[in-house]
Protein backbone atom coordinates (compact mmCIF):
# COMPACT_ATOMS: atom_id res chain seq x y z
CA UNK A 1 0.00 0.00 0.00
CA UNK A 2 1.20 3.58 -1.70
CA UNK A 3 1.43 5.95 1.88
CA UNK A 4 2.45 10.18 1.65
CA UNK A 5 2.64 12.64 4.26
CA UNK A 6 2.05 16.01 3.35
CA UNK A 7 0.10 19.56 4.32
CA UNK A 8 -3.50 19.99 4.07
CA UNK A 9 -3.85 22.95 2.16
CA UNK A 10 -7.85 23.30 1.52
CA UNK A 11 -10.65 21.67 3.65
CA UNK A 12 -13.36 24.07 1.74
CA UNK A 13 -14.94 20.68 0.24
CA UNK A 14 -17.25 18.15 1.74
CA UNK A 15 -15.52 14.98 3.13
CA UNK A 16 -12.66 16.03 1.04
CA UNK A 17 -9.21 17.98 1.98
CA UNK A 18 -6.66 19.08 -0.78
CA UNK A 19 -3.17 18.04 0.54
CA UNK A 20 0.23 19.34 -0.54
CA UNK A 21 3.02 16.64 -1.13
CA UNK A 22 6.96 17.84 -1.35
CA UNK A 23 9.56 15.72 -2.21
CA UNK A 24 13.10 16.50 -2.38
CA UNK A 25 15.50 15.27 -5.43
CA UNK A 26 18.36 15.92 -7.01
CA UNK A 27 18.29 16.93 -10.55
CA UNK A 28 20.08 14.53 -13.17
CA UNK A 29 21.37 17.32 -15.22
CA UNK A 30 21.94 20.08 -12.94
CA UNK A 31 23.17 18.04 -10.11
CA UNK A 32 21.20 20.62 -7.36
CA UNK A 33 18.35 19.49 -5.07
CA UNK A 34 14.72 20.90 -6.25
CA UNK A 35 11.75 20.85 -4.00
CA UNK A 36 9.12 19.52 -6.02
CA UNK A 37 5.25 20.15 -4.85
CA UNK A 38 1.92 17.85 -5.84
CA UNK A 39 -1.53 18.46 -4.92
CA UNK A 40 -4.06 15.36 -4.21
CA UNK A 41 -7.34 15.65 -3.13
CA UNK A 42 -8.21 13.00 -0.58
CA UNK A 43 -11.02 11.52 1.20
CA UNK A 44 -11.99 12.61 5.05
CA UNK A 45 -14.35 11.33 6.06
CA UNK A 46 -15.23 13.06 9.18
CA UNK A 47 -14.26 16.11 8.06
CA UNK A 48 -11.69 16.21 10.72
CA UNK A 49 -8.66 17.96 8.63
CA UNK A 50 -7.71 21.64 8.87
CA UNK A 51 -5.42 23.56 7.09
CA UNK A 52 -1.75 23.11 7.84
CA UNK A 53 -2.67 20.08 9.60
CA UNK A 54 0.15 17.15 8.80
CA UNK A 55 -1.44 14.09 7.52
CA UNK A 56 -0.46 10.93 6.21
CA UNK A 57 -2.68 9.31 3.37
CA UNK A 58 -3.00 6.11 1.83
CA UNK A 59 -3.71 4.76 -1.16
CA UNK A 60 -7.11 3.40 -2.71
CA UNK A 61 -9.31 2.24 -5.03
CA UNK A 62 -11.15 5.43 -7.24
CA UNK A 63 -13.53 7.41 -5.27
CA UNK A 64 -14.43 10.70 -7.75
CA UNK A 65 -12.86 11.72 -10.79
CA UNK A 66 -9.97 12.92 -8.85
CA UNK A 67 -9.80 11.33 -5.37
CA UNK A 68 -7.93 8.15 -4.78
CA UNK A 69 -6.27 8.94 -1.25
CA UNK A 70 -7.62 8.41 1.65
CA UNK A 71 -6.58 10.49 5.08
CA UNK A 72 -4.96 7.64 6.85
CA UNK A 73 -4.02 9.80 10.45
CA UNK A 74 -2.99 13.01 11.45
CA UNK A 75 0.18 13.21 12.19
CA UNK A 76 0.17 16.77 13.36
CA UNK A 77 -2.32 19.12 14.32
CA UNK A 78 -1.49 22.79 13.40
CA UNK A 79 -3.10 25.69 16.15
CA UNK A 80 -6.03 27.22 15.21
CA UNK A 81 -7.08 30.45 16.01
CA UNK A 82 -10.88 31.56 17.09
CA UNK A 83 -11.57 34.64 14.45
CA UNK A 84 -14.49 36.09 16.41
CA UNK A 85 -12.43 36.32 19.76
CA UNK A 86 -9.47 37.97 18.16
CA UNK A 87 -12.17 40.85 16.27
CA UNK A 88 -13.58 41.27 19.59
CA UNK A 89 -10.43 42.01 21.67
CA UNK A 90 -9.41 43.80 18.71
Amino acid sequence: MKELVGRVASNKMMKTVTVVVERLFRHPRFKRYVRARKKYAAHDEENRCNPGDLVRLRHSRPLSKTKRWVVDEIVRRERQFDREAVNAAV
